[in-house]
């Protein structure tokens, strides 16, 4: 790598921590799109190089939920039953996405898929709408059901999983503060089962660069990962800070632009 592509490296790092901690969706959906063109500019192929950067991405999760979720719980505001019901499903959804599926499926396609679930999450949070006051979350049955669908989705998409459980939650009438907490620390088992699919899926895989351990780019994984931990319980703190209106406009115009660019990408457009 190029001093120019490290410090890139570091930069997104930093920003992607910050937005870890702000709004619990691990940095992943801000990671890809940029992994993608840095991924490219090492002469990585088009398609290869979003699935690299999917795997590359939900790795840095690992680190950034660590390191966010302790500034939440510092807080109160991680509801670890909600943790412990949905993670077995996360589990299982995240090794099926990313020792199988996720290796099958075109480049292109996971880039579509990404727009459209993400464009979906910020409509969701744009309009805030008030969910019913009677509306709870579900029971261990449930909870275990719709972990194994974020984690799925998580391993298809390189996102640690807020994009789908925050919105999930918070139209269960769960508070979004905690929403968000909540999802930062859902964010390792999710990074851990799909990285393990990843690692699995792409190894011994045509076409990737020196360095590359499966489907992840280990130099760029070291770089983001350092940088991003610095700046996820400062994010984290800053989230407490917002008033709940603040903090939903905020996620929707940050995903609606990654949903944007992405889906551009799937098309063939940038």
């Amino acid at each position: 790598m190029t001093i120019l592509i490290i410090v890139e490296l570091l930069a997104l790092g930093l920003v992607a921590g910050f937005l870890a901690g702000l709004l619990g969706i691990g940095g992943g959906m801000l990671l890809v799109p940029f992994l993608t063109v840095i991924l490219s500019q090492l002469g990585v192929a088009a398609g290869l190089a979003v699935k690299m950067a999917i795997a590359t991405s939900m790795a840095t999760i690992l680190f950034t939920s660590l390191s966010s979720v302790r500034a939440h719980h510092a807080h109160g505001a991680v509801r670890w039953p909600l943790v412990r019901g949905m993670a077995p499903g996360i589990v299982a959804g995240g090794l099926a996405a990313g020792a199988g599926v996720f290796a099958l499926v075109k480049g292109q396609a996971l880039a579509l898929v990404f727009a459209l679930f993400v464009g979906f999450s910020a409509t969701q949070m744009l309009l805030d709408r008030r969910p019913a006051p009677s509306r709870q979350m579900p029971g261990l049955a449930g909870q275990a059901t719709v972990g194994g669908g974020i984690g799925f989705l998580s391993g298809l998409v390189g996102a640690g999983g807020g994009f789908v459980s925050v919105p999930f939650m918070a139209w269960c009438n769960v508070p979004i503060h905690q929403a968000v907490a909540t999802s930062a620390a859902l964010g390792f088992p999710i990074a851990l089962a799909n990285t393990t699919g990843y690692i699995i899926g792409g190894w011994g895989y045509a076409g990737t660069p020196p360095g590359s351990f499966g489907f992840l780019y280990l130099p760029a994984l070291v770089v983001i990962a350092s940088a991003s931990m610095l700046m996820a319980p400062r994010g984290a703190r800053t989230a407490h800070a917002m008033n709940v209106r603040q903090l939903k406009r905020v996620f929707a115009v940050l995903l609606f632009g990654l949903a944007a660019y992405m889906g551009g990408k799937g098309l063939g457009w940038v």
